[in-house]
């Protein structure tokens, strides 16, 4: 009764406030009578003058009702993360790297031992769990370094209209897109001097190439984005003249059509005008200090056909280098549009990179990082199983990305039809990233993700290339324990069969057994037999658009679509399944 009486006449909320006015008066007191007390006076009359102020503003209630402390609140705010990082979370808990994946790859960039004594931390009997079946005969390689021929091969040319003249042996593990602007000139050298060490290769990003991707020799993937940076008449039209010029260039090696990525679909981006330097107007070909806008889609063509050919003119102006397209899985008739396309031109890209939706960037909307466009399983089980079914599936290769950052992440997804992985924050992280999720504020407390000179000065380009290479040779050697473990002879041999997953307490079943699989030219026939997703979409899909037939003003499904549940091909649960005994 006392306190709440209390309360009424003088709001205890207001104590702290009232304990700094009292300490001002003692030192001021002490100051007058003992000459000392100066720092007290000028703290207590600091926070005194703090107080006064919270309750005049406007903008923040909580410090209208609690000044000088309510700053506390916004304190522990800003480095909530922080704490919840290293005192909070286990180390298996995914935010959206746990501190286990982070900790493998700054120990395999060091060069220091990544062994794991007392056993697993995981949950081995939680649903979802998955292992690699080992072999009774392990198998034993000569070497870790995993490689696939992109573009045909030397002794098997694509038989594609326009075809690649100038395939290319690439590392099964490289770097993902990455833009010189949305990474520090810093952190792009060390990237590329990493791959020239190793022997992979870096994809630009569509910020295009930058003296810096140049200055140390790295084979080069070359992303077209949108925009067409480095490719681009003043208008921002494509320019074959500027296009022909940087895609000769003995560094490029492949030629990468951007249509989506995984982290933003279906949204195009700016740069602001402050932000845009004189070295970044001058690698993208655009005015310095104005803003610079990446559109939501491209001006070069505007159906599948006329991408088909768009692709044929990149190859045939780059030389016959291989040249393909990156997207995320959205609308499965605007692929299957694509597929149709090349079925009916002839023309083949060299390679598909799919994107999943738990990729990354460096800023994005939450509902499009949270909630739009196909995550990489059911993406790339999409984009396999399109091709094999067409019989187009040995002309195209198809490299993935998204969230890979271990051995085991490359083998699962090589089991489920990929040729070779590219991994973007995993080598972030190679770098010094500590996950401290300020990329778009310019205030990257490592100098990976900002264009402060300042501070980008503490990632030093030669330490931190060797930690790029040590990164890729580490996680190739793991590859390549895992591959010997199996039985097998080279990554390209793991497949579905492999892979094995936990449904329930008592029932583990082969992947091969969940996932959707198509047989070599079935959706040329009939699709009564074939997943939902081929069997009603697949006849939605036309060459010459990226609209599904039917489909009016605002994407409505004709119809007959009522009632009718139309799955991507996710896992299918519902057919004959081999069962394995838990």
């Amino acid at each position: 009764m006392f306190l709440q009486r209390l309360d009424a006449r003088f709001p205890v909320r207001y104590t702290f406030m009232a304990l700094c006015g009292l300490g001002a008066v003692l030192a001021l007191f002490s100051l007058v009578a003992f000459g000392v007390g100066w720092l007290a006076l000028l703290l207590c009359l600091g926070l005194v003058a703090v107080g006064v102020r919270d309750l005049r503003q406007t903008r923040h209630a909580v410090l209208r009702n609690y000044p000088v402390i309510g700053h506390m609140r916004f304190l522990f705010e800003f480095i909530r993360p922080e704490m919840r990082q290293y005192f909070i979370e286990s180390d298996s808990e995914a935010t959206p790297f746990s501190r286990a994946q982070r900790s493998l790859v700054y120990q395999r960039a060091k060069g220091e031992p990544d062994n794991r004594p007392f056993g697993t931390q995981l949950d081995v009997g939680a649903q979802g769990y998955e292992w690699v079946n080992h072999s009774m005969s392990p198998t034993k390689l000569p070497s870790h370094d995993f490689r696939v021929w992109i573009g045909g091969s030397p002794d098997k040319p694509s038989p594609s209209v326009e075809p690649c003249t100038q395939p290319y042996h690439a590392s099964v593990f490289n770097i993902s897109a990455l833009s010189f602007g949305s990474l520090s000139a810093n952190a792009i050298m060390a990237l590329n001097k990493g791959a020239k060490l190793g022997g992979f290769a870096h994809d630009t990003g569509e910020g295009s190439i930058s003296l810096h991707h140049r200055l140390h020799g790295g084979d080069l993937i070359w992303e077209i984005g949108s925009g067409y940076f480095g490719c681009r008449n003043e208008d921002g039209s494509f320019s074959e003249e500027r296009f022909a010029a940087n895609a000769c260039d003995p560094q490029v090696k492949l030629i990468e059509l951007k249509m989506s990525q995984g982290a933003k679909p279906g949204h195009g981006g700016i740069l602001p005008g402050p932000k845009v330097t004189q070295e970044i107007a001058a690698t993208r070909g655009i005015p310095m200090g104005k803003d610079c806008i990446s559109p939501s889609s491209h001006s070069a063509f505007s159906t599948p056909v006329e991408m088909m050919h768009f692709i044929a003119k990149l190859r045939k102006l780059s030389g016959g280098k291989p040249t393909g397209f990156k997207l995320c899985i959205g609308h499965p008739w605007e692929w299957f549009a694509i597929v149709k396309a090349m079925l009916e031109t002839g023309i083949t890209p060299d390679f598909i990179v799919v994107d999943g939706a738990e990729g990354g960037t460096g800023a994005a909307p939450v509902e499009f990082t949270d909630h739009v466009g196909a995550p990489l399983q059911e993406g790339l089980l999409l984009v396999h199983n399109t091709l094999i079914g067409v019989n187009l599936r040995s002309r195209v290769s198809i490299g993935a990305a998204g969230k890979v950052v271990s051995a085991f992440d490359m083998v699962r997804l090589m089991a489920l039809g990929a040729d070779w992985c590219n991994a973007g924050r995993g080598f972030m992280m190679a770098l010094g990233c500590i996950q401290a999720q300020s990329c778009h504020t310019g205030k990257c407390p490592t100098g990976v993700t900002t264009q402060d000179p300042v501070r980008q000065q503490a990632l030093v380009v030669p330490d931190k290339a060797e930690r790029v290479r040590n990164f890729h040779r580490s996680t190739l050697h793991a590859l390549q324990e895992l591959v010997q473990a199996a039985g097998l002879c080279h990554p390209r041999e793991v497949n579905a069969h492999h892979i094995v997953r936990r449904l329930t307490d008592t029932e583990v079943r082969l992947l091969s057994n969940l996932i959707m699989q198509v047989e070599p030219g079935a959706l040329l026939g009939s699709l009564e037999k074939q997943n939902t997703v081929f069997s009603y979409y697949w006849p939605l899909a036309s060459a010459h658009s990226f609209r599904a037939n039917g489909v009016g003003p605002g994407g409505h499904m004709p119809s007959q679509a009522n009632g009718i549940d139309i799955p991507l091909p996710m896992p299918v649960l519902d057919g004959p399944a081999e069962r394995v005994a838990a």
